[in-house]
């Protein structure tokens, strides 16, 4: 049998911003009636891909063909008009109207230049019925949960006569109940000869639900291969970049740690951000979290810096009970926390870096106890000499350093606070290799001196070279804790990943 005809064709596609290849001469096809994941770890061009597409950006080289025809769209609503529907993890609806005005807003059947509100609610309901959905479409859409809206969103793709439908994380903040019915409705609408293009970080749903799946990683396409050809292990490979043959076990790794217990969270979990997991740090300890990425790393380090409240569990610190429901309160116990994302949750841009070093330390203390501007510049030049901060200068702007020291000036906030336990979530991504080095040192000194340390990264091997302990991820559920010992490998480490439990 001939293979169809793809409906969508983009070939040697390149794009580029500045300093950045997100795009390098990348392939990819989708046939009528399939689903198909797109995979990549986080900067792979996953986003970026879509975005050239759907002509959110131009496409600097290569060309997108649509049912055989050469294609570039002006914008969204250009792909939309031409049949290429995208609907968003976060709905991008309007949730005061009715289910139905949602469904048509823009399209809605008039006569005399009225709407006929009869006829879009009664359109509305079959369209939603058609994808086992049967609701009140004159509610308004914000009467409904995240799940019905991800349908809504779908329905209203589907009036427009969509023949591409991407769906880019929808079940990033679904249950188990709601992916089903969300699957369900994939289905149907792949049995209609739709096409969806499907984007998710589970990868038990990527193997229930998609035919074949295209592999990027940093910028670049790795393969393409029918879902059932191609192992979980293999996959996990692929979006990594080792292949598991070449995978040695490292050297030098610390020795397990015989501290006191300092944090001990218990079934702690928060609805649709992670499930109840239990996890004891002790003093001294670095303990690595190792998961691809929405796995619930960084929901997992959120819960305990209190920067989102836990629905179930407690956590004692040094073995009292502690209520971290705030990060002012976690930081009263000890626990500092920089996040992955150091321009939009960490630094200040537009304040220098004694202004964005202090910061912590001046919060801890109120703002009715200001810091001296001597006692400030004793701190900050202790610091920026400690973690070598280039330039040294404290009155330079935050946003002209590079990232590396953008990423030091981050943890020596925290560093001034002499944390218990400092959480740190990702701190050497996008940073030179001579930062890198520099920051895994520190975090090194660190335990040595009885700092505990929860240490995020997607790089294995990182996480290998400084835990003591390893925490694995998957799904959103801590699915092992493994010690770093002599059988600890960074195969180990992909297989844990890939199944779920340590074989």
């Amino acid at each position: 049998m001939t293979a169809p005809r793809p409906i969508l064709r983009m070939s040697g596609i390149g794009k580029e911003f500045p300093g950045v290849k997100a795009l390098d001469g990348v392939d990819f096809r989708l046939l009528p009636g399939e689903v198909h994941a797109l995979m990549g770890e986080n900067g792979a061009g996953k986003s970026t891909l879509i975005k050239v597409l759907t002509g959110v950006h131009g496409v600097d080289a290569g060309e997108i063909e649509l049912d055989g025809r050469p294609v570039a769209f002006s914008g969204p609503l250009a792909a939309q008009q031409a049949g290429i529907s995208t609907v968003y993890q976060e709905v991008n609806l309007c949730p005061n109207l009715s289910v139905a005005e949602n469904v048509f807003i823009g399209r809605e059947p008039r006569r005399l230049g009225r709407i006929r509100w009869k006829e879009v609610r009664r359109r509305a309901a079959e369209l939603l019925a058609g994808l086992d959905l049967d609701i009140d479409v004159t509610l308004p859409l914000s009467s409904y949960s995240l799940a019905v809206q991800q349908m809504v969103a779908i329905a209203r793709a589907v009036a427009v006569e969509a023949r591409v439908l991407i769906l880019d994380e929808p079940t990033s903040s679904l249950d188990t109940g709601e992916v089903a019915q969300l699957f369900r409705v994939m289905r149907r609408l792949k049995e209609q000869g739709i096409a969806i293009l499907f984007v998710s970080h589970f990868l038990d749903q990527i193997y229930e639900i998609s035919d074949r799946m295209t592999i990027l990683r940093n910028g670049r396409l790795v393969g393409e291969h029918p879902t059932a050809e191609l192992s979980q292990v293999e996959l996990v490979a692929k979006m990594i970049g080792r292949e598991l043959a070449d995978l040695e076990e490292l050297e030098g790794r610390p020795p397990a740690r015989g501290g006191e217990p300092l944090v001990e969270a218990r079934e702690l979990g928060r609805a649709g951000a992670i499930e109840p997991f239990t996890l004891t740090i002790r003093e001294g300890e670095v303990v690595g979290l190792a998961g691809l990425l929405g796995s619930g790393r960084t929901e997992l380090a959120r819960l305990l810096f209190g920067a989102d409240h836990a629905g179930t569990g407690s956590v004692a610190v040094a073995g009292r009970p502690a209520g971290l429901r705030t990060p002012r309160a976690a930081m009263g116990h000890g626990i500092a926390f920089c996040s992955e994302n150091r321009r939009a949750e960490g630094l200040i841009p537009d304040l220098t870096v004694r202004e964005n070093l202090i910061l912590a330390l001046q919060a801890a203390r109120g703002w009715t106890r200001p810091l001296s501007r001597r006692k400030q510049d004793e701190l900050v030049a202790r610091y920026v000499s400690a973690l070598n901060i280039r330039p040294a200068d404290p009155e330079q702007l935050v946003k002209n350093l590079s990232g590396g020291n953008q990423q030091k000036v981050l943890l020596a906030r925290w560093l001034v606070l002499e944390p218990r336990l400092l959480i740190l979530d990702e701190p050497t991504r996008g940073i030179d290799v001579g930062a890198k080095a520099e920051i895994q040192r520190l975090v090194a000194e660190l335990s040595d001196g009885g700092t505990a340390v929860l240490y995020i990264s997607a790089e294995l091997e990182e996480v290998l070279r400084l835990s003591h302990k390893v925490g694995v991820l998957r799904d959103r559920r801590l699915v092992a804790e493994l010690e770093n010992d002599s059988g600890l490998t960074t195969e180990v480490l992909m297989e844990t990943i890939a199944s779920g439990a340590r074989s």
